[in-house]
Parts: structure tokens; sequence; C-alpha cells
């Protein structure tokens, strides 16, 4: 993986500094293409989504709006994550830091949470001690630069507890997904994400002891979330349960797991 190795060691100097505020001559209309992609990802339409993505990232770049550009490749790392593209998305990453080091974003809040996106993508495909010294700078941007209760804290935690497991920090990680669903709680709508950190939390306690009873406690929490019902159906509770389905099926949940199955056949078919 030569393309992604001039970020480790994380040299947080290189991406600091005063950030470039020219604008752009000419610009891609980002806010229509992510509406768009939302259209496709809750069709289920995953393949045209990824395709618009990198349509409009060459678009971009062949304008020289470096800000869409960079907008596109972060949405980029979230899609090859979703299908586990692991070349293009470890390229997506490089790309995309290239362009923060180029333009001193890395103490902006809009270039740490591009940050975060690529430390989540880079614990994803297997570069977890990698991403935690990338995901420790995001911590010390968001903490200068947002209130306590803001929700991006809630998806730097999960993900960065994630790459705690990977590396073997048990305790570290309890630590972060116990953060984690602190800030997701002060969200509206938290039923998806603390699932998701409760199927994550279960997997932790599972490495550490598969007897430990939490594990119990945890997938029945995150069963009850996930059928909250006040819940809303539509796309993004799909990919939710798409991403708890293998921690049911993991732990046995065989009934919750067929059910869920359903349930997500049916949000795409729009039955």
């Amino acid at each position: 993986m030569d393309h992604i190795d001039p970020i480790c060691p994380f040299d947080t100097s290189q991406y600091t500094g005063t950030p470039d505020a020219e604008p752009c001559e000419r610009t891609i209309p980002v806010r229509e293409r992510i509406a768009r992609l939302d259209a496709l990802y809750n069709a289920g339409r995953e393949a045209e989504a990824g395709q618009l993505l990198e349509r409009s990232r060459a678009e971009a770049h062949a304008l020289g709006d470096w800000r869409g550009e960079l907008s596109m490749l972060s949405e980029l790392m979230g899609h090859y994550r979703r299908s586990m593209e692991q070349e293009k998305g470890l390229q997506a990453v490089a790309d995309g830091l290239a362009i923060i080091r180029e333009h001193h974003l890395g103490s902006t809040v809009s270039g740490a949470t591009v940050m975060l996106n690529a430390a989540t993508t880079m614990k994803c495909f297997g570069r977890a001690a990698d991403s935690l010294p990338v995901f420790r700078h995001v911590a010390r941007v968001f903490a200068d630069n947002l209130a306590p209760e803001d929700y991006r804290f809630a998806g730097l935690y999960n993900n960065m507890a994630l790459s705690y497991a990977d590396v073997g920090d048990f305790a570290n990680a309890e630590r972060h997904f116990r953060l984690a669903m602190q800030s997701i709680a002060r969200c509206p709508d938290p039923e998806n994400e603390l699932a998701v950190t409760l199927c994550n939390l279960a997997e932790l306690y599972d490495r550490q002891d598969p007897e430990d009873a939490r594990i119990f406690d945890c997938m029945e929490q995150a069963w009850e979330k996930l059928n909250a019902p006040t819940l809303p159906r539509n796309g993004y509770h799909a990919f939710t349960v798409s991403k708890c389905l293998p921690t049911f099926d993991y732990f046995g949940y065989f009934l919750y797991a067929q059910e869920l199955r359903e349930r997500v056949r049916s949000i795409y078919e729009g039955t």
C-alpha cells in the first residue's frame, strides 16, 4: 500500500497552518450531488451511488474545484467502506489527506471531519494502528471548536473505540464506546446509532470473555433500540440494520436476524 505510507507516522504539522480561503473559480453543485446521493442510497442503489461520486470527483478535479473534490472524496471513503473496496478506499484516504495538507485544513472542523472519515476508512481496511494518531488529532480539533454535546463526537468516539479494540487496547475501547453512547443519547432519534454501538460493545466483551453476561444485555438492548416505535423505517435505518445483522448472527440470535433481514428487504423494495 505505498500510496498510504506518507501518513504514517502521522505528523500533525503537515496538516495545520493558515487555511486556504481562496475561492475556486468554477465549482460543482455539491449540495445537489449529495441530495442525489442520499436518494440513491435510500433506494438501495449502491452501485449507482458510487458511479455518481466517482464522476463528480473527476468533474471537480478537472475544474480545479479542490473543495468539491474533497467533499466527493470524503463521501467516497464512506462508499468504499460500504462496498468493501480496499484499494479504492485507501487511495481516497491518501488523496483526501493530500488536499488537506496542501490547503492547511487540518485545524478546521471541516478538515478534521474529513480526517475522521479517513481514519475510519483506514481502520476498516486493516490500518487501525495508523488510524489512532489521526483520530487523536481530530479529537483535539473537535474539543477546541465544538460544543461537548455536538453529534460529531459520537462518530469520533465510536470509530476510535473500534481502532483501540483492533490493537488490543480493550480498556480504551470500552471507555470510548461509553463516551460514544453518552454523545449519541443527546442527539435526536438516537436509536439507530445506539444499536450499532451496543453491538460493537457486545463484540468487544466477546473478544475478552465469550461467557460475559454483558453480551446478552447489549444484544437485547440493541434489539430494543432497533424496534423503537418512533424510529423511521427508511434507507438509513436499513443501512443501520445491515451493520447490526452480522452481530445478531454471530451470537445466535437467528430469529431476530431473520426479522431484520426481512425488514431491510421490505424497506428497499418499498413494501
